[in-house]
């Protein structure tokens, strides 16, 4: 299997250095190259045609969101994954019209991280926690439902679990210790104010969480 190709791009040396490092220690993952601006990004882009970039929002020059929309128009099968520290509202609005099919803040933990990149390059969305609760804010009218609350993780396991897999399905499923799945479940119902199981995959159904298959 061909490796994910990944572009970072960030204005900070040692966030570039210490994501190639993270990314080096994954068999699926290749680093192509690393930028500090725009121009640098765009001329990467057009050299190697990453399958995913890792984009900072704040940049000297150009910003990471107009920097986005021109890293599609060069390559519009790369996908774009903001990694930031910023979380507001407006920012999120912007990376997503521009076209980045992922937000996440730079406080993530490195499963979250590898899993939103690897989301991304199969053209799945990748959100952060806060950038879920403006989406839906957005939504709902203001109204966030409870399931906006489920970190990432604990939305792929809600999902696992409506359609029927067990615990130790889950951890195979994951990669995970099935210790770290019940966790992750007792998580989940509290979280969703439910008691068992099947309310937890009736409030998925209910709330059109299931993906199609």
């Amino acid at each position: 299997m061909k490796p994910i190709r990944v572009l970072i791009v960030d204005d900070h040396e040692i966030v570039r250095e210490g994501l190639q490092i993270l990314l080096s220690e994954e068999s699926d993952f290749e680093v192509v190259g690393m930028a500090g601006n725009s121009d640098e990004a765009l001329s990467l882009t057009r050299k190697h045609k990453p399958d995913v970039v890792l984009m900072d929002v704040v940049m000297p020059g150009l910003d990471g969101i107009e920097t986005t929309r021109r890293v599609l128009a060069i390559s519009p099968a790369t996908r774009v994954l903001v990694l930031t520290t910023f979380s507001e509202d407006q920012r999120v609005r912007d990376a997503i019209q521009a076209g980045a099919i992922g937000y996440m803040l730079k406080d993530v933990l490195k499963p979250e991280l590898l899993g939103a990149i690897r989301s991304a390059a199969e053209g799945k969305p990748a959100l952060h926690p806060e950038a879920q609760q403006f989406l839906m804010r957005q939504v709902t009218g203001g109204e966030e439902p409870l399931h906006a609350r489920l970190t990432m993780r604990e939305f792929d396991i809600l999902q696992l679990i409506a359609s029927g897999k067990s615990n130790k399905e889950i951890a195979l499923a994951l990669h995970l210790t099935e210790g770290t799945v019940k966790g992750y479940v007792s998580a989940i119902f509290d979280k969703l104010g439910v008691a068992d199981r099947t309310q937890a995959a009736l409030y998925a159904v209910e709330h059109k969480l299931v993906r199609n298959k």
